[in-house]
């Protein structure tokens, strides 16, 4: 039997074995692919980097655990980027399923490489429903919307929270999300309080908000994976989206090869087939 021959019969297990080597061993062997770096992630990273030290910022958790591989990383270059000008960094998420806990995981988590201190220097205000009148809402008053932070304190008893009482004190807000909450952030915050925002979604959204940015509503935009790993590169701290390029590359030229390789197959026999005929 022919090499060719081999190909067009080729078990399918074996397929799914290259593909789940592609994807482990890149996490224990590093495999690095050029990274290039978007127009929008470079802007994002810019405006970020352009915040007064000490100014006070929103992260927004507004995406669900299902789309951790994604978002993630945003949530977290962002903290690394915005703790080292010193920002103080106000948490909260319009998701029930996970948001206020993921916040509160990742900030506790990095918090302590920059000597951040809970209520002096980040709060999480957690969830509350209905995210059209929350959004509104903060407009006037932070605490009539969060009256107590993630954990039931109330904001009166965190001292960072006593500067800030609406988004008037707010210099940048960061969305991540896995679904349509940037466009009320947009219409609801930026258009009538005209608060700076930027974006970070899935790689399957991202095409939806690159006009958002067009339009000035988005100062920057982060796209999936890919755009996280700009991130990372962007604040030379490479983390779990660089690592991730490097599964999702590998397995992209995988199956491109197997494409073509089954193409070639495909003629070649049919071709060798007409000979024989």
């Amino acid at each position: 039997m022919s090499f060719w021959e081999r190909m067009e019969k080729i078990d399918r297990r074996w397929v799914y074995l290259m593909v789940a080597l592609a994807v482990i061993l890149p996490f224990i062997i590093p495999a690095k692919f050029p990274i290039s770096i978007t127009p929008e992630a470079q802007m994002l990273y810019d405006a970020v980097e352009a915040l007064p030290d000490s100014c006070t910022v929103m992260v927004v958790f507004d995406y669900y655990p299902s789309t951790i591989a994604e978002c993630e990383p945003m949530t977290r270059s962002a903290l690394h980027h915005m703790w080292r000008k010193d920002c103080k960094v106000i948490t909260l998420s319009n998701i029930p399923l996970g948001g206020p806990s993921m916040a509160e995981t990742v900030t506790r988590e990095i918090a302590p490489e920059y000597g951040k201190v809970y209520g002096e220097d980040f709060v999480n205000l957690g969830y509350k429903a209905n995210y059209v009148a929350v959004l509104s809402g903060m407009g006037t008053s932070i605490e009539s919307i969060f009256p107590t932070d993630n954990s039931g304190t109330p904001l009166s008893e965190l001292p960072m929270m006593d500067s800030v009482v609406n988004y008037e004190q707010i210099s940048f807000i960061f969305e991540v999300a896995d679904n349509a909450m940037p466009d009320y952030w947009v219409s609801i915050v930026n258009a009538q309080f005209g608060v700076p925002m930027g974006c970070g979604t899935t790689a399957v959204s991202a095409p939806k908000y690159y006009a958002f940015v067009g339009a000035g509503q988005f100062v920057g935009l982060l796209g999936g994976m890919k755009g996280a790993a700009e991130y990372e590169i962007l604040i030379g701290k490479q983390d779990k989206a660089v690592v991730g390029m490097g599964a999702q590359s590998l397995v992209h030229l995988l199956i491109i090869a197997l494409v073509i390789l089954g193409n070639i197959s495909f003629f070649v026999l049919r071709r060798q087939g007409r000979r024989r005929a």
